[in-house]
């Protein structure tokens, strides 16, 4: 053995470093020191917190050292403990956080060496070939210095190759459900009574790809008095079921830096119509993200992957696609290409990016934007890691402007239009400047992209398409997809869908406002006087001006003057109540409101009916003050936390409700990238006992004995 393999004695407690040196030996080739260093009984000399005070056996903390972890990652050192003890784990991190090393290593501890006799001992199931034979490769790295056996059994490989794995009395079996249960079928007499350990990995993935039911019948051939882990990056609501039935009050572990977004990750959000998305994106692509930066792009469904994928390519763009139904091979091929970066661009779904790890992303982009807070997280989590910078593009329509309030209230952060041309004319230098340190100081901007250039290519693209038979068919089926994924798509809250309506118009995004002249700058600020002139004169008056022009009888005279008389009347009012909003004169006003404006009311929503029924009950005289509030902040006590959206996180699928445990508070379903799938995630029935028929539920709806209920999610359910 080499003197480099041997650990220096002070990292371990003196009884450790004993049985380590009984058990290998120093050769000649080591130090004088290791030899003659003196060990002190009853006197730890290790550091707190590494693995040597998890009291493993050498030649599992021998493994783990030289595999290369020297301290546990932050979900190996909640977990681990809990795991060791024997409990039932639901633990929740993302990918590449350590979570495979997480259930690997305390299932070596615990099986410690090769029987003869008896059977598996534990068994790991994982959704695909490649992740089974990625944990069967890790597997055999930390158990190099133990004798047990460890058998892959995945779909692909010859059968009879794995009844002679099988034959050699495997301790440890990796394998995929379906695999599985071809061998439970077609052996007879295999058992699994002896299994005592049982992992799902990215258990969320294993019930997106319909092997709930073969994990059931799976789990009805093992003992009763199992260990049950589940490790996965979100809780589907079918997993959450699952975790209820078949672990023995488990301990939920999920890190409280997977709802937090890395401080190195910058924001941009981009307002836009729907049909100028693929115009937005090649445009980002090409003139805002840099060629040697690896960028993930979601999309809602596998039509959008295919339609821009073709259209991409048309383009001269490069790329690779992953989505739920691609084919395995397909699959790996595109992910290696990725990997290697021999493609820079990965187009994916949210069911299909689940369990792809890719370290070094440089730039995520939201092509169509998350109906949950929860699930923006995890798609911008993937950029900015380990110390990089990152950055997160997002498209947002005029429909899901109400997510967009729901995202911020949910990561506690202010959110503010951009500036417009009209705002900026005559003082542009200064508010440039001022919104700049707002952004600075945390708060997010959002704003449209120049028009010009999306004018352009879109023109470019319709056409495009327009003479492709091939891109229109693809065009059309991802239309029909994005409407079938809108309706399925939960909706946003109450509060913030009233609120997005109110909204003031945004300007360009101060990222692209250094890239348009002074001149495009003018045409843009005359564009929007325009969109904003309205004539004073009603249609009478225009059509009894145009008849006086051409010499015309006009019938209607006396209903001119009647209009004439009306708007002289009631000029003064309209007048009175513009006055009364807030006018778009400068950032102080803009930004200084902002957070009045978006700030949720703290009666729980009560305050939202109360302001408009005052304001229904307002003189519509200017000079009337508005009342001030009876409140005192020194002494008022609210019945709801001030914080309460960033505590509860939005809490999806009625979690604030009474009687709701840990794992209803974790859910996360994500919706299905087909559209067969996503009609069989909307046909849910259920027998209405009152009206003796079956009924339709729809995502977020129960069913009460007054009959459906329908729970929106986050704040809707509180208003």
């Amino acid at each position: 053995m080499e003197a480099a393999e041997v650990e220096e004695d002070e990292e371990f407690a003196a009884e450790e470093a004993e049985e380590w040196m009984k058990a290998f030996p120093v050769t000649e080739g080591a130090t004088s020191l290791q030899k003659s260093q003196p060990l002190r009984k009853g006197k730890k000399k290790g550091k707190s917190g590494g693995f040597e005070s998890l009291g493993l056996s050498p030649p599992i903390f021998r493994g783990i050292r030289r595999t290369g972890y020297q301290v546990p990652t932050p979900i190996q050192r909640k977990t681990l403990p809990l795991v060791m003890a024997g409990y039932d784990v639901v633990a929740m991190a993302r990918t590449g956080s350590g979570k495979t090393a997480a259930f690997l290593i305390p299932m070596l501890e615990r099986l410690k060496m090769h029987l003869s006799k008896g059977g598996a001992r534990a068994i790991i199931l994982s959704p695909t070939r490649e992740l089974a034979l990625q944990t069967f490769k890790f597997c055999n790295q930390l158990g190099r210095y133990t004798d047990l056996r460890v058998a892959v059994l995945v779909g692909g490989d010859n059968m009879e190759s794995q009844f002679e794995d099988l034959a050699n009395n495997p301790d440890v079996i990796v394998a995929t459900p379906g695999r599985l249960m071809h061998h439970l079928s077609e052996v007879e007499g295999m058992s699994l009574r002896s299994v005592e350990y049982v992992v799902f990995d990215e258990a969320d993935r294993l019930f997106e790809m319909g092997f709930a039911e073969q994990l059931r019948q799976i789990l009805s051939h093992l003992a009763e008095t199992r260990q049950t882990l589940l490790f996965s990056a979100t809780m589907p609501r079918l997993l959450a079921d699952f975790a209820k039935a078949g672990l023995r009050d488990p301990h939920i572990v999920r890190l409280d830096v997977d709802t937090k977004i890395s401080p190195d990750l910058k924001l941009a959000f981009f307002t836009l119509r729907h049909d100028e998305k693929p115009a937005a994106l090649i445009y980002m692509v090409r003139e805002h993200i840099k060629s040697d930066q690896q960028t993930l792009i979601f999309v809602s469904t596998k039509h959008h992957v295919e339609f821009l994928q073709e259209l991409m390519r048309r383009e001269g763009l490069e790329l690779s696609v992953v989505y739920g139904a691609m084919d395995q091979t397909a699959r790996k091929i595109h992910l290696a290409k990725f990997r290697a970066r021999k493609t820079m661009l990965l187009l994916v779904t949210d069911v299909a990016a689940r369990g792809i790890d890719i370290p070094l992303l440089d730039n995520v982009v939201n092509y169509d934007f998350p109906s949950k807070p929860k699930l923006f997280v995890h798609r911008v989590g993937r950029a900015a890691r380990a110390g990089r910078v990152g950055s997160a593009f997002s498209f947002v329509t005029s429909d899901e402007l109400p997510y967009l309030l729901d995202l911020h209230l949910f990561l506690s952060k202010p959110v503010h239009p951009a500036l417009t041309e009209e705002d900026l004319a005559g003082n542009s230098k200064e508010l440039l400047k001022r919104m700049k340190e707002v952004t600075e100081g945390g708060s997010t901007v959002y704003g449209r992209l120049p028009q010009s250039i999306l004018d352009s290519t879109s023109e470019k693209l319709r056409s495009l398409v327009e003479g492709n038979m091939e891109l229109l068919a693809l065009q059309k089926s991802c239309n029909k997809a994005f409407d079938l994924y809108s309706r399925s798509k939960p909706s946003p809250s109450l509060e913030s869908a009233r609120r997005a309506k109110s909204l003031p118009k945004e300007g360009l995004h101060p990222l692209f406002r250094e890239e348009i002249a002074n001149e495009e700058a003018a045409a843009l600020a005359f564009t929007e006087s325009l969109k904003k002139f309205r004539p004073k004169q009603t249609v009478l008056e225009s059509e009894g001006e145009a008849a006086r022009s051409k010499n015309l009888q006009t019938p209607n005279a006396s209903g001119v003057e009647v209009m004439k008389r009306k708007r002289a009347i009631h000029e003064k009012v309209i007048d009175a109540k513009q006055n009364q909003q807030p006018q778009r004169m400068g950032l102080d006003v803009l930004y200084d409101n902002a957070k009045e404006k978006l700030e949720l009311p703290e009666e729980g929503g009560a305050g939202l009916g109360t302001n408009r029924h005052k304001r229904r009950r307002k003189d519509q005289s200017s000079t009337k003050k508005i009342p001030k509030t009876f409140r005192d902040d020194n002494f008022y006590i609210s019945s709801v936390p001030v914080n309460r959206h960033a505590e509860t996180g939005l809490a999806v699928d009625n979690a604030d409700r009474m009687g709701s445990n840990r794992i209803d508070r974790e859910v996360l379903d994500l919706l299905p990238d087909e559209q067969e799938n996503i009609q069989k995630q909307k046909a849910l029935y259920h027998w209405d006992k009152k009206h003796k028929k079956f009924v339709k539920l729809h995502h977020g709806e129960t069913v009460t004995a007054s009959g459906k209920d329908a729970f929106s999610h986050g704040v809707a359910a509180m208003v």
